[in-house]
């Protein structure tokens, strides 16, 4: 599995090279790679459940990361569905950029992202899981951005970047919180750092499971563009047609799902889970449906369509019955497979017409047959009419809010609403262009050649096919997909027809409602829906797109604001924010402890302690009260040279030296650039000296705590007893602590040498500044 991960990596390099020696056919030649990544996949069809196949490489293993891949039902159905879909997006992506300088680019980047989808849906290791995560909106980043010199695609990949990348940060917290938790839980660490291992521990009982719930649902919702994050995907139409057919319909957005089914087993069944969920995804698909109607561009029309499926997808994961995670299977590779075609079918007209807005297209079925074909196929996948593979997809999704307890009739209700505009927008794009009245165009129509057309009719032919024998899909992976999610054995019964019974009788009534009713919105919606989209920019400028670019927009003059108030150009001014700081940070967790620390016995000092102690307090308040710098600092070397007697009185020599040393080339520093300043004149109010004096006492106060802390641990034994058996045979010395400091200390120490050679050379050069000391010539 590594071997395959790493194959789109490779062909990424090779691409730039391909494209500009054999141009648009460089797609072609490229497509091999993926259905090579395809190959182990392949080969362990079909998947029972709970087979998989896992391969460990180590990565570090002193972090205890390895590079885990394990491979079983629900990643072999992502796995199919990235290099399948990918393949067909190389060979259509050289047949839409053919000519294009920046195919190159396109087609590595393309391959790069591909390579780290893979790597998710693959990776078991949770370390492995977020680099691969993070990848994708990098490179996501890069595919939505790829049209740079147009200001909508720089400004559509910073929101994809900005809204993925925090959600990215948000996972990071989330799964090193469960493998904390799963530790706390009685786990291995070797097992806790792998998405398998988090299943054998019962997370929800850890005071933790709240917080990483709400953290991977966090990143799942940036990804996966559940509401309020929404308005990242729709924005990101500004890419080219063969990115918004890969990231924004088969895979990218599909990863926040793929997260959230993956980690079912270990987070689900819990009110928290369930309502959280089937809330979120339920006010995505309302959502998303609502603003599909009233779009004119083919490509926004499918970007809200894709919002509602993920709401839908959401949904039928936080209610989590066996009939759900059916549901949610069937409909997620339907919508991957239909939703790509579409996507490529509206590159088709933009690329030959010149035009993609639903007003200017109409009567093209002649003059470009096999697109429309495609185009007819897929719509009625994702209008769910029988014997397409979404309108299997249509039917469980009404069995399974039939079933959902309490609230299935609401379910129900809403679910119809969302398809109604789900059939309405299959229609607008996979029947209006090529059907009715000829309308003008930019550019005079006609068949876009076979690498474009081959992709869409592939996909679209599929949904026909396993639609009308579902029995390969559900033998070969779709049990064992659903077994994975449900973290039990599970059994697909797929069909169109489900014989003469009250429920198939009723969710087939439901199905041709949804139909009908959706043709007549359909037929509505050639008139437009300008009050509807009237309401959704009104809406639009208080919702979360309008407030994310406000932010964004408002950072510059925060951020000035912010450093005025910081960068004062006042040393005090600094000094204070990072005590004041420290002991913020610091304080809280010393509170803590002392509440429920057990005080050690106190030894009483004796006459020479207690001697060098009164020196040292002596010397920093002295230093503090008098008026002239070079008193204080007089002062402060009596505090230096009073520590260095303490470590004579507790015999540790090399201390000794080096506090001394350090201590008096501070002094001559000290009096040296001192003696050369005016008078002192003291500039400061009375409020802020007790200020001052407040913060100052805080830090004492807070490192006083630290040093009594750090005496109540007691030393590890193992490391003390590792230097102590090491000295002699490994570095020939019996001095330990000479040892320690000059082999396996060594660079530290060499810092502590350059720090000194550094203070003694600045002496140096002060002294013969003062003094007048002028160089030879030469």
């Amino acid at each position: 599995m590594f071997v395959a991960v790493l194959l789109p990596f490779v062909a990424a390099v090779l691409a730039p090279l391909l494209a500009r020696r054999v141009g648009g056919r460089a797609g072609w030649l490229l497509a091999p790679a993926p259905l090579l990544s395809a190959l182990p996949v392949l080969r362990a069809l079909p998947l029972g459940a709970g087979d998989e196949v896992v391969e460990r490489l180590p990565w570090a293993p002193g972090f205890g990361v390895e590079l885990g891949f394990r491979l079983d039902g629900l990643a072999a159905v992502f796995a199919l569905l990235v290099c399948g879909i990918g393949a067909l997006i190389l060979v259509y992506a050289g047949g839409y950029l053919s000519g294009d300088r920046r195919l190159g680019r396109l087609l590595a980047t393309l391959l790069v992202f591909l390579g780290a989808m893979l790597g998710l849906v693959l990776a078991d290791d949770l370390i492995t899981l977020f680099v691969f995560w993070e990848l994708t909106s990098v490179s996501s980043f890069l595919l939505v951005g790829f049209d740079h010199a147009r200001a909508e695609a720089r400004s559509a990949a910073m929101k994809a970047l900005v809204v993925t990348g925090g959600g990215g940060l948000a996972l990071l917290a989330g799964l090193v919180m469960a493998r904390s938790a799963a530790v706390d839980l009685g786990a291995a660490a070797s097992v806790a750092g792998t998405v398998s291992g988090l299943t054998s521990v019962d997370l929800a009982s850890h005071p933790l499971y709240l917080a990483i719930l709400l953290l991977v649902v966090l990143a799942a919702a940036t990804k996966s563009a559940q509401v309020p994050f929404h308005f990242w995907l729709p924005a990101a139409m500004a890419a080219p047609t063969p990115v918004s057919a890969f990231l924004h319909s088969a895979t990218m957005v599909k990863a926040g799902v793929y997260l959230l089914a993956r980690l079912s087993p270990a987070l689900g069944g819990t009110p928290e889970w369930r309502w959280g969920l089937a809330g979120l995804g339920l006010a995505t698909m309302l959502t998303g449906a609502g603003m599909a109607l009233p779009q004119r561009d083919l490509k926004k029309v499918l970007a809200y369509s894709t919002v509602s499926v993920l709401g839908i997808l959401t949904m039928l994961l936080g209610i989590g019955t066996d009939l759900a995670i059916k549901s949610m299977v069937v409909f997620l590779v339907a919508h991957a497979m239909y939703k790509a075609a579409l996507f490529m079918v509206a590159g088709n007209l933009d690329h030959e017409t010149g035009a993609r807005e639903l007003d200017r297209l109409g009567g093209l079925h002649r003059l470009m047959p096999w697109t429309a074909a495609a185009g007819l196929l897929a719509g009625l996948s994702k209008a769910g009419a029988p014997p397409m593979f979404g309108f299997i997809g249509k039917e469980l999704l009404y069995k399974t809010k039939l079933d959902a307890a309490d609230v299935g009739f609401w379910l129900v209700i809403a679910a119809v609403a969302a398809n109604v505009a789900l059939v309405a927008t299959a229609l607008m794009v996979g029947v209006r262009p090529f059907w009715g009245s000829r309308k003008e165009s930019p550019k005079t129509p006609h068949e876009a050649p076979p690498a474009m057309v081959l992709g869409p009719l592939a996909l679209a032919v599929a949904g026909l096919v396993i639609g009308a024998f579902p029995l390969a899909f559900e033998k070969g992976v779709g049990s064992a997909a659903v077994s994975a999610i449900a973290g039990k054995s599970l059994t697909m019964d797929l069909k169109l027809w489900h014989g003469f019974n009250t429920d198939a009788l009723l969710v087939l009534a439901l199905s041709g409602a949804t139909l009908g009713i959706g043709f007549v919105v359909f037929l509505a919606s050639r008139r437009g829906f300008r009050r509807l989209g009237a309401w959704c920019r009104r809406l639009g400028r208080f919702g979360p797109a309008r407030l994310f670019e406000k932010t964004i927009d408002g950072l510059p003059a925060a951020a000035g604001a912010l450093t005025r108030q910081l960068q004062t150009g006042v040393l005090g001014h600094y000094l204070v924010l990072a005590v004041a700081a420290t002991v913020a940070i610091t304080a809280p967790p010393l509170v803590r402890w002392a509440m429920v620390a057990t005080p050690s016995p106190i030894t009483v000092p004796g006459p020479f302690e207690l001697t060098v102690a009164v020196l040292i307090a002596g010397g920093a308040v002295v230093a503090v009260l008098l008026r002239s710098r070079l008193a204080s600092v007089a002062a402060l070397g009596v505090t230096g040279i009073a520590v260095a007697l303490l470590f004579v009185i507790y015999s540790a020599p090399d201390l000794v030296m080096t506090q001394v040393m350090v201590e008096t080339l501070s002094v001559i520093v000290l009096v040296l650039v001192f003696s050369m300043l005016p008078r002192l004149v003291r500039r400061s109010t009375t409020p802020r000296r007790l200020r001052d004096l407040l913060v100052a006492a805080s830090l004492g106060l807070v490192m006083a705590s630290l040093v009594l802390l750090a005496a109540t641990v007691d030393p590890v034994p193992d490391a003390s007893l590792f230097y102590l058996d090491a000295s002699v045979p490994e570095a020939k010395g019996r001095n330990v602590v000479n040892v320690i400091l000059v082999d396996f200390r060594a660079l530290d120490t060499l810092g502590e040498i350059v720090v000194v050679a550094v203070a003694g050379f600045g002496v140096a050069a002060l002294i013969g500044w003062r003094f007048g000391i002028k160089r030879r010539p030469e």
